[in-house]
């Protein structure tokens, strides 16, 4: 709207003329300079240049908008939008169809509760043929932590998918589908992707995962050097997002747990340093873990899925969707990938939202300094 030209306006032909003599061109030309600095340059009055000024306010100013105008724009606009079921019902429920093209979505959880389970089951659901549900189209797959599978993404498909699965020759093409890459630096991460910009559209990408953005940074930095490492995250975050909107793709990235306490609030590793400064291996961490990475990551994201163990059951949390309201579906892990127990998803509410939990209160953990 700032770059709307004024001759395009209603302005009185007379005084528009006048405007593009001065080299006044654009909206944003004249509403950054003063009435006054205006009046001297154009030599017209007060009253002129209060009208004009007026006039190209509001010409410039996007108009607002009905809940139900937004709606119906939606739905003329909705080939540019659309979604990647998860095949768990009550979770695409929630996200009104899946994981969302064009934005970040977030997996966060304590080793070893699904994240990379749920990542795979995702690539297959994108590589999949439409017909069955899927996107019909190829993955790219940033397997930082070698955690990547075929063996299981085709167990996977086996059994969530029989018909399909044991036709001649799906199985192989499916996997044939998932580009896996194994970055051994951020450095070698960044180039990546800055690749990937030109490629994604020509070969019909329809998902990106990384798994993990915090094992990529925390390879390259000292625990504790938040400073540095939030500079290293600031461009990447700039880059997915602008990559998942280009693209109209679902970019997941899949996120580690930092535990907080009153001696170091930011630190990455379970383990917390004694004032001995020896490392304490045995601890409750129960409500004492949060999301890695840090707040600005945080804003990035726009859905923040978080997977956690509370006294021994699994629970899947919708922590932030601007769709839905933060909700829990308990889970477990069967040889088909994630199965909710439940499609109706209980309503959470209050600060305990983002707290993540890794065991029952009466559990005590040896993380012997994981946090995949």
């Amino acid at each position: 709207m700032a770059n709307k030209l004024i001759g395009e306006m209603d302005l009185h032909k007379r005084i528009s003329n006048i405007f593009a003599a001065r080299n006044i061109i654009t909206a944003k030309d004249a509403l950054s300079m003063t009435e006054f600095e205006l009046m001297e340059l154009l030599d017209v009055g007060v009253n002129e240049i209060q009208s004009a000024v007026r006039l190209i306010s509001q010409a410039a100013s996007p108009p607002c908008l009905s809940a139900r105008s937004l709606m119906e724009q939606k739905v003329e606009n909705e080939y540019l939008s659309g979604h990647l079921p998860t095949h768990l019902k009550g979770l695409d429920s929630a996200l009104c169809g899946g994981i969302p093209f064009g934005v970040l979505t977030e997996l966060v959880g304590p080793p070893g509760i699904g994240k990379s389970q749920f990542c795979m089951k995702l690539a297959l659901s994108a590589s999949f043929p439409k017909a069955y549900g899927g996107l019909d189209g190829r993955v790219v797959y940033i397997d930082v932590e070698s955690k990547f599978s075929s063996r299981r993404v085709i167990e996977m498909g086996l059994k969530s998918f029989p018909e399909v699965f044991h036709l001649k020759g799906m199985a192989q093409e499916m996997a044939g589908r998932i580009l896996v890459l194994r970055p051994a630096s951020l450095s070698d991460f960044t180039e990546s992707i800055q690749e990937l910009k030109e490629s994604i559209l020509q070969n019909q990408v329809k998902l990106l995962v990384i798994d993990s953005m915090t094992a990529l940074l925390s390879g390259e930095n000292k625990p504790g050097d938040q400073r540095h490492q939030q500079h290293q995250l600031g461009w990447h975050i700039s880059f997915l997002k602008s990559l998942a909107e280009f693209a109209r793709i679902p970019i997941v990235v899949t996120n580690q747990v930092r535990s907080q306490n009153r001696d170091e609030t930011s630190q990455y590793s379970f383990q917390a340093k004694l004032k001995d400064g020896s490392q304490e291996h045995t601890r409750t961490y129960d409500s004492h873990l949060v999301a890695a990475l840090g707040i600005n990551w945080a804003h990035a994201v726009t859905i923040r899925l978080v997977l956690e163990s509370k006294s021994g059951q699994r629970i899947i949390k919708v922590a932030k969707s601007p769709m839905s309201p933060p909700l829990a579906f308990p889970f477990h892990i069967t040889s088909a990938g994630i199965s909710l127990l439940s499609d109706e998803g209980t309503e959470l509410k209050g600060p305990g939202i983002n707290n993540i939990h890794a065991r029952g209160h009466s559990e005590m953990i040896n993380f012997n300094g994981d946090c995949s």
